[in-house]
C-alpha cells in the first residue's frame, strides 16, 4: 500500500511544507476522527480544480468511538465533482461546506447514509487539501453528554485546520504516545474551568488522589495538588496557563501517589477567537513498566551509535596525524581527504546518538560540517565561504550517511578546483524539497568546468565516490554544469522517500 508521501508525490507537485503540514494533519487526525465519531478522508486536487480536474483520497482514518462508514479502502479513490461537490466547493473556496441532503456511503452491503463536511487544510495562505468528515446520520440523531463535548471539541479544531493553526510543528511533537479521546477527555472554559470530564478522565484523576469530581474545579489548582514532584506541577499549572492563552500545548507525563499519567493540552481558537481548552488524560502506570525495559533497548542502540562516533573521530585522528607527519603532498591530500569522509560518516553517527527513531537532520548534520569545510578550505586558497541556503529536510539514517557524503565531496570538490591559489569566493548549497524530490545545487563562483569536461569520464575519486552512491544508495541523479553568472552548478536530486524494496 503506498504512504502518504509517495501519493502526494505521484498526483501533487506541493512544496515541502506543505507535505509537512499534510503530515501533521494525519499524524493528529485519529483524535479527531474519534471526537467526531466520523470517518475522515484526505483529498487532494490531482489539477487545476477550477477547471473541473479529478480530486484522489490519499488517506484515510476511521474512528475508535464510533463504526465506520466506509468498510472498504477509499485510498487511492479518483472522484469528478459530481461524486463530492463538497470537497471541490471547500478546495476552490477555502471555507467549511456541509452537505444539505444525505449522501450514501460506499458499503454496498450494507447502506448507510452519512452527512459529509468538507473542512479546507490551510497551510500559510493556500488549501493545499480538503479533510472530509462522514459521520452516520442515524448515529448523530442522539447524543449523550459526553458525545455533545465530543463532537463541540471537534468542531472547534475542524475550524483550526481551516484556519490553517492547527496542527503546529509542536502539536506534532506532542503526539507520540499521546493520549486519545477515549482515555480521557476534559474540555476546560477560557478560565481554566472544568466544564466536562469524561468517566476515564475522573478515574485517572482518583487514580492520582483527588476525592472529589473535577466538574467546576480549577483544573490547574487541582492537578498541582497532587503531582508529588513540585517542579512538574508548576510545570503542569504553565502548560494549562499557556494553552488557556493561546500558546500551544503539549504533552506531558507527571507522577502522582504511585500513579503516572500523561497529559496533553490542546488550544481551542476556532477562527482566531480563544473558546478555552481541551486536556487529555490517560493513565499509564502499568504500561510505564513494561516501556522502561524499550527505553532500556533505546539506550542501548543510543549507546551504540555513540560508541560508534568515538570510534570514528579516533580513525579520523589518527590519519590526520598520520597526514602531519608524511612529507609526500599526494599522500597527505589522500590521507586528508580520508579524515573529511570519516568525519561526515561520524557526525551522521552522532545526531543518532542523541535520537530515538533513526531519523536524521540533514540541516543539523550539514551545519555542523561546515566549519570543516572551511578550514580544508584555508589550506588551499585565501579565503572560500561555505554556506547553506533552504532547508534539506529528515532522512532516515541509512539514506542520510550516503547523502552527507554526496555533500561534502560536491562541496570539497568545489573548494579545491573551482578557484585558483590565493583567490576568495563562496561555495552555497541551495536546496529545495517537494512532495516528490529533493533538489540541491552545490554552486560555486570560480572558474567554471574545465573544456571538454564530462562527470561521467571523470576519474577523480570524489566524483567517483559520488556517482556511486547517488545512483547506487539513493536512487538519484547528478549533474555539472556552467552556472548562469559564471561558475559551476552541482545539481542533485534524489527521492524524498524511501526508494522501494529498499
Amino acid at each position: 500500500m503506498a504512504t502518504l508521501s509517495e501519493l502526494l508525490a505521484e498526483h501533487t507537485d506541493l512544496p515541502g511544507v506543505a507535505v509537512d503540514h499534510l503530515q501533521r494533519v494525519v499524524g493528529d487526525w485519529q483524535l479527531l476522527a474519534d471526537l467526531s465519531f466520523a470517518d475522515l478522508l484526505l483529498w487532494v486536487g490531482a489539477g487545476p480544480v477550477p477547471s473541473g480536474a479529478d480530486i484522489v483520497c490519499v488517506a484515510q482514518c476511521r474512528p475508535t468511538t464510533a463504526p465506520t462508514v466506509h468498510q472498504e479502502d477509499m485510498v487511492g479513490t479518483v472522484a469528478r465533482q459530481a461524486d463530492h461537490p463538497q470537497v471541490f466547493d471547500a478546495l476552490v473556496s477555502g471555507k467549511i461546506a456541509q452537505a444539505d441532503h444525505m449522501i450514501a456511503a460506499s458499503n454496498t452491503s450494507n447502506p448507510v447514509h452519512a452527512v459529509r463536511e468538507a473542512i479546507p487544510v490551510r497551510c500559510g495562505d493556500d488549501v493545499i487539501a480538503v479533510l472530509s468528515r462522514d459521520t452516520d446520520v442515524q448515529r448523530s440523531q442522539v447524543r449523550s453528554t459526553l458525545e455533545i463535548a465530543y463532537v463541540a471539541c471537534a468542531d472547534d479544531l475542524c475550524h483550526m485546520i481551516a484556519d490553517g493553526t492547527f496542527p503546529t510543528t509542536e502539536d506534532r511533537a506532542a503526539t507520540h504516545s499521546s493520549p486519545r479521546a477515549g482515555d480521557g477527555f476534559i474540555r476546560l472554559d477560557t478560565d481554566g474551568i472544568v466544564e466536562y470530564a469524561s468517566p476515564n478522565a475522573q478515574s485517572a484523576y482518583h487514580r492520582m488522589g483527588l476525592q472529589s469530581d473535577l466538574a467546576g474545579q480549577d483544573l490547574a489548582v487541582a492537578t498541582r495538588s497532587l503531582v508529588t514532584d513540585p517542579f512538574d506541577a508548576q510545570e503542569v499549572v504553565g502548560d494549562i496557563q499557556a494553552a488557556l492563552a493561546g500558546r500551544t500545548g503539549r504533552r506531558m507525563e507527571v507522577d502522582a501517589r504511585g500513579a503516572t499519567v500523561l497529559l496533553r493540552t490542546l488550544v481551542l481558537r476556532p477562527q482566531g477567537e480563544l473558546a478555552g481548552a481541551a486536556v487529555l488524560v490517560r493513565d499509564v502506570t502499568e504500561v510505564k513498566r513494561r516501556d522502561r525495559a524499550l527505553l532500556s533497548k533505546d539506550a542501548t542502540i543510543r549507546e551504540i551509535h555513540h560508541r560508534v562516533k568515538n570510534n570514528l573521530q579516533t580513525v579520523a585522528a589518527l590519519l590526520r596525524l598520520q597526514a602531519r607527519r608524511t612529507e609526500n603532498e599526494e599522500a597527505q591530500v589522500a590521507l586528508t581527504e580520508s579524515v573529511r569522509r570519516v568525519t561526515s560518516i561520524a557526525s551522521v553517527h552522532e545526531i543518532l546518538s542523541m535520537s530515538v527513531d533513526e531519523e536524521v537532520d540533514l540541516d543539523e548534520v550539514v551545519d555542523r560540517l561546515l566549519p570543516i569545510m572551511a578550514d580544508v578550505a584555508t589550506v588551499h586558497t585565501a579565503r572560500i565561504k561555505v554556506r547553506r541556503a533552504g532547508s534539506l529536510g529528515v532522512f532516515s539514517a541509512e539514506r542520510a550517511t550516503p547523502l552527507v557524503m554526496v555533500l561534502t565531496e560536491l562541496v570539497q570538490n568545489a573548494i579545491e578546483h573551482a578557484f585558483d591559489p590565493g583567490e576568495s569566493g563562496t561555495v552555497t548549497i541551495r536546496s529545495e524539497r517537494s512532495a516528490r524530490w529533493l533538489d540541491v545545487i552545490i554552486s560555486d563562483n570560480g572558474r567554471g568546468l574545465p573544456q571538454g569536461f564530462s562527470l561521467e569520464s571523470s576519474d577523480r575519486l570524489g566524483l567517483q565516490i559520488v556517482r556511486t552512491l547517488i545512483t547506487a544508495e539513493l536512487g538519484g541523479s547528478i549533474g555539472l554544469h556552467p552556472g548562469a553568472d559564471g561558475g559551476t552548478d552541482a545539481v542533485l536530486r534524489v527521492p524524498s522517500g524511501r526508494r522501494s524494496g529498499r
